[in-house]
């Protein structure tokens, strides 16, 4: 403790006992970097260095406004839909281990004496939340992660990042250079300057966040316990108690709030640590008149102070975690709105992830390569604008926010179906989720039951189902991998063994523990020439993975991400063999072209290679076409099917299709939270294959000690609504388990989900309950799948015949 104190006062007075190489360089001393340091020197790393430019917590972190008590929070529902969002929340919560609570009324007027009640109708209460003072906090942090052995410079900007060729980072300030093995971004709102020195544009900005700190406040202080925090979500802000008077936060309207753009073009400014922005008491005017109408003691409160600092906000208010594509051991853990909250949880997260080579669960949502290049900045300031303006808005099922849309990012049939139908944004594609017809109710109404797009959809899985379909799947993350090493390299990437060339499978990345890292169909379109494809947003997920491994066992490959490049169209349905036959004179028959088989072929006189593969469980197609040879596929598609009956469907509608068909989905039913055993995926992953793929090892052991849970299918009986995922399953009264998809089957007419049970529960018949919006509906673990796919069905009918 000594030396550690030794060292921490040397560099405060720029007499640095300067390291040359370091395990970890972490840039950036506020909550989530001390964090870091803290959890990955606990974890038994050696040599971990964080440099802060300044001293610590300046920055986001010094205004934060916590301070160290545990009063418990309260969401406050004031309109039926927010008690619906709640009901919803609680649907999700029951199955994870967090202690809250729907309350009444009364229970919230006993945490909160000096609301006015008259529109309360409910409450979220989190019993174990509250607030913490943020120099301590991140004192204490960097306290500990001296006394585990990490080192702690203050006063030392980096100046210059530069890669070596053998994967680590000279770091560079002015008192020295440190060799690092990795280094992590954890500078706040300098991230983008961070991020700029190795040339990324990082989608981070300033926000102007303002909250009011009121004097002594009479019935506050004669309080005989400290209030609970409280969240007015319709109001939209927060408000606390801070010592004997009351602090409050709002979220500005997106047309009044102020981003701080000017340090997205021309940098933070040098000098900028813990000043201030300029408060502005009018513009959060409308959000104090609805504070004192709910806590009317407001009213007679004296303002002694009025704070407005910056926060980092990136477009979707969620932070980026994790290491970065496109480069080797460089890794973010930016973007906090809130750093205070998250900064312990992400350290240790993080330096889990850093020191077992896996993440320790699913947190893809907060993954930095979920932007790319079409993350550009008016997009950014839009996003940004509309996330703060959003940030109590109610939060539904199938979200859409539409605030910079569209994105450089639209397909080669974008403008033809833009005004079709009600279209969905992945990771920056429009994709239609459903179409209009005549008499429809059109346009997107969100609703936590079935809405208007419920019945259209239905629509479009019947047009599936007996005519032709076509949808827009450009959005998939696409891959050409080819060289020397190539069928080497997917050999230990895949637990699938690699599909012959003309021929396709669907194949698995597992992590070294054995989870399912990713889901992604191979084709082998020449010899030691593939085309990997994904999911829309796991393309520069996926792809990271596949470089990291390409650098770390020096396999002579080529890899190129044609994900813009290549527009991708799909055709399902009992007549799509018959409009494609008219477009080519490629033998489109069951024989001529066999499933899971791909071509090259001439269609309406363009190249496309057309894969045969049943991604609906129906006859189908997919087409990869250059960009700007799309439109004219899609239009010569439509013409040559209309005697077919050939029309547009969208995502929901495939949604519906792939379930009711037992078809697992990537994001849902596996993901780094499960293993592909327990998810069914047996089927494709060849414990006996010769290659030792990653997560083999790992596999055969979870094999040998066998299962604990499975994957169940189930038929749920609603009235309104329908499973969607991550609800809440029941048995005799306790929680047993969780949905991981769901979606109603417009063909057997009833609610369908997978989820998650004890093995004692997954037997065929046995029921169970899920709960849906605060009520528990009865359901029952059917055979799966409840439609056979095309293939299986013609298989079916030809065996009957045979038999005949």
């Amino acid at each position: 403790w000594d030396i550690c104190t030794r060292q921490y006062r040397d560099s405060e007075r720029g007499g640095l006992r300067w390291k040359d190489t370091a395990e970890t360089v972490i840039i950036g001393g506020g909550c989530v970097g001390v964090s870091m340091a803290y959890h990955l020197a606990k974890a038994g790393m050696k040599d971990v260095v964080l440099l802060e430019k300044t001293e610590l917590t300046a920055g986001s972190t010094w205004h934060a406004v916590m301070g160290l008590h545990q009063p418990g929070s309260i969401r406050i529902a004031s309109t039926p839909i927010r008690v619906d969002e709640m009901k919803y929340q609680m649907t999700r919560t029951h199955w994870h281990v967090t202690e809250q609570y729907l309350i009444g009324p009364e229970k919230i007027q006993e945490l909160f004496p000096l609301l006015n009640m008259d529109k309360v109708l409910a409450g979220l209460y989190t019993p174990g939340d509250g607030h913490i003072d943020p120099y301590s906090l991140t004192m204490a942090l960097a306290a500990g992660a001296r006394m585990y052995g990490a080192q702690i410079y203050n006063n030392a900007p980096v100046t210059i990042l530069k890669p070596t060729s053998d994967g680590k980072w000279d770091v560079q300030t002015s008192h020295g250079t440190i060799r690092a093995n990795r280094i992590v971004n954890t500078a706040g709102f300098w991230a983008r300057e961070v991020g700029k020195m190795i040339g990324f544009e990082h989608p981070t900005i300033p926000v102007h966040h303002q909250y009011v700190v009121t004097a002594t406040i009479p019935e506050v202080k004669a309080l005989k316990k400290e209030l609970a925090v409280i969240r007015d979500l319709e109001a939209s802000y927060y408000l606390r108690q801070e010592r004997d008077g009351l602090l409050f936060g709002p979220y500005e309207k997106m047309e009044k709030m102020v981003l701080q753009d000017s340090w997205v073009r021309d940098g933070v400014p040098p000098g900028f640590g813990k000043e201030l922005f300029e408060s502005d008491l009018d513009r959060i005017m409308e959000h104090v008149e609805k504070a004192m109408e709910m806590v009317p003691v407001l009213k007679k409160a004296d303002i002694i102070n009025i704070v407005s600092g910056p926060i980092t906000y990136t477009p979707d208010l969620l932070p980026m975690v994790g290491p970065h594509c496109g480069v080797r051991n460089y890794w973010t853990a930016i973007g906090f709105g809130y750093g205070i909250i998250h900064a312990g949880g992400i350290g240790k997260f993080l330096s889990e992830w850093i020191m077992n080579g896996e993440p320790p669960y699913d947190l893809i949502e907060c993954d930095p390569n979920r932007y790319g290049k079409w993350t550009d900045v008016p997009f950014m300031c839009a996003k940004a604008r509309e996330s703060y303006g959003f940030n109590n808005v109610v939060g539904y099922p199938k979200e859409e926010r539409f605030a910079g849309r569209p994105t450089c990012r639209t397909s080669g049939v974008y403008e033809l179906l833009k005004d079709k139908g009600s279209m969905g944004f992945h990771a920056g594609w429009e994709q239609p989720h459903w179409f209009y017809k005549p008499g429809d109710d059109i346009g997107y109404k969100p609703s936590f039951q079935r809405t208007n797009w419920f019945g259209p959809v239905g629509r479009e899985c019947k047009l599936v189902m007996e005519k032709v379909g076509v949808i827009d799947l450009t959005p998939f993350g696409k891959f050409i991998v080819k060289g020397k090493d190539s069928h080497k390299l997917l050999d230990r990437l895949f637990a699938n063994t690699m599909p012959k060339v003309g021929m396709t499978n669907i194949s698995h990345m597992l992590t070294p523990s054995g989870k399912v890292y990713a889901e992604v169909t191979i084709t082998q379109l020449a010899l030691g020439e593939f085309l990997l494809v994904t999911g829309s947003g796991s393309e520069l997920h996926d792809l990271r993975w596949i470089e990291t491994e390409v650098a770390q066992g020096g396999y002579d490959v080529d890899i190129t991400n044609v994900t813009e490049d290549i527009g991708v169209l799909g055709i399902a349905g009992p007549n799509s063999r018959k409009v494609l036959q008219k477009l080519t004179n490629e033998d489109m028959s069951e024989a001529g072209f066999k499933f899971l088989h791909c071509k090259s072929i001439q269609l309406a006189g363009k190249p496309v290679r057309a894969i045969r593969i049943s991604y609906t469980g129906e006859l189908g197609w997919e087409l990869y076409i250059d960009q700007k040879d799309m439109a004219a596929v899609y239009l010569a598609m439509v013409e040559a099917g209309k005697d077919e009956g050939i029309d547009n469907f969208g995502t929901y509608a495939m949604a519906s299709l792939r379930l009711e068909k037992g078809f697992r989905g990537w994001g849902a039913e596996m993901n780094c939270d499960t293993n592909p055993l327990e998810a069914g995926l047996d089927y494709f992953i060849k414990l006996n294959k010769p290659a030792d793929f990653i997560g083999k090892a790992a596999l055969q052991e979870i094999k040998a000690k066998g299962l604990k849970r499975k994957l169940s299918y189930i038929a749920v009986n609603t009235d309104d609504i329908d499973p969607e995922g991550n609800e809440t399953v029941w048995y005799n009264g306790k929680v047993v388990g969780n949905t991981t998809s769901g979606a109603y089957s417009y063909s057997s007419q009833q609610s369908l989900a997978f989820a998650y049970l004890p093995l004692e529960l997954s037997t065929l018949g046995q029921k169970v309950e899920v709960e849906l919006l605060g009520k528990k509906y009865p359901a029952n673990i059917i055979q799966e799948p409840l439609i056979h796919t095309e293939p299986t069905r013609t298989r079916l009918q030809k065996k009957a015949q045979s038999k005949a």
